[in-house]
């Protein structure tokens, strides 16, 4: 607990556009990675724009390491198919919500990333100021597969007896 800076809520939204690895469709869940932590969503049955809408939170120690995200088809009879990967970082995030901001109206962005070649971001991504709280949405592009983009959004959570930021 006095290692931990506090938690990320990772709310997933959608997939968009993933890949087929079945016969007309797949059976996508995503794994988010960070360090020794490891977290899975539901799997969302024959569907290649998958609706999840579920919160997943990791423990932040150390900002500097990326968030991996693993998009996987679930089969019953072999090894689960890749869909494609993404990675992210959560710095300028951490940085946004060090700055303590308070009584911004809410939707003031904060600061906007722009998709580049070191980012998996396919859209321009805002931490935007929403009552009262730093939030980030994100379209990640999957890699090293033929299609597919996720939707998530970033918020974090201070936990009374951790270091903090």
């Amino acid at each position: 607990m006095e290692n931990l800076m506090g938690l990320l809520r990772i709310h997933v939204f959608r997939g968009v556009n993933l890949a087929v690895r079945d016969v007309s469709s797949s059976d996508p869940y995503v794994i988010f990675k960070m360090g020794k932590q490891k977290l899975k969503t539901r799997v969302v049955k024959q569907n290649i724009n998958p609706e999840w809408n579920e919160d997943l939170t990791l423990s932040i120690q150390d900002p500097s390491l990326p968030v991996n995200v693993l998009v996987y088809d679930k089969d019953l009879f072999s090894l689960d198919d890749k869909m494609g990967d993404a990675e992210f970082d959560v710095r300028p995030f951490v940085e946004a919500v060090k700055m303590r901001l308070n009584n911004l109206p809410s939707g003031t962005i904060i600061r906007k990333i722009q998709p580049s070649r070191e980012n998996c971001l396919s859209e321009e991504s805002c931490i935007i100021w929403v009552n009262g709280q730093v939030i980030q949405k994100m379209f990640l592009r999957l890699r090293n597969v033929e299609s597919g983009e996720i939707e998530l959004q970033l918020q974090w959570i201070d936990i009374p007896g951790s270091r903090g930021l």
